[in-house]
């Protein structure tokens, strides 16, 4: 839920208008808005890169994981992996757009780790993939809009440990 609509439904809720602190708040969102759009937009047109050179960091530290008997182990197995990651980038960029988790946390994560134990997928690995993508989209942003998608990113591993 946006800050707009969260001061809405919460004022409403008491059946007042908006505060002062609350006004500044949106105010704030809507003055960022520009830089978070800039940001999704960087990380949407880099997506094939971010995911590509994360997916290489990430087989580099976890050679288990693509080895035989690991998950990502074949074509199509790594495929499945990579599809997974460009999943979690679009939910990054969702909640970067969005200026707040609630999308990443409805659309993406619930459930997740309950999945991946039932496939078998070591929860540790999709975690590094995202931190993997994290290092190399956080290197084509300057460090203030790096340091914006960084906590999204971290939401994401946050939310499988």
């Amino acid at each position: 839920m946006s800050i707009v609509t969260k001061s809405i439904v919460n004022a409403d809720a008491e059946a007042r208008y908006l505060s002062p602190g609350e006004l500044d708040r949106i105010k704030g969102f809507v003055t960022s808005g520009e830089r978070r759009l800039r940001i999704a937009q960087v990380l949407t047109e880099s997506r094939e890169r971010i995911v590509k050179e994360a997916g290489n960091q990430l087989f580099q530290k976890r050679p288990d994981i693509v080895s035989p008997g690991g998950n990502a182990y074949g074509e199509e197995m790594t495929a499945t992996c990579l599809r997974d990651m460009d999943y979690y980038l679009r939910l990054v960029t969702y909640g970067v757009v969005a200026g707040d988790v609630t999308p990443i946390e409805e659309i993406g994560l619930v459930g997740v780790r309950e999945m991946y134990n039932s496939l078998g997928t070591p929860i540790p690995a999709v975690a590094e993939s995202v931190r993997s993508m994290k290092a190399v989209a956080t290197g084509l942003l300057s460090s203030e809009d790096a340091a914006e998608a960084a906590s999204y990113f971290d939401y994401v591993v946050g939310a499988m440990q």
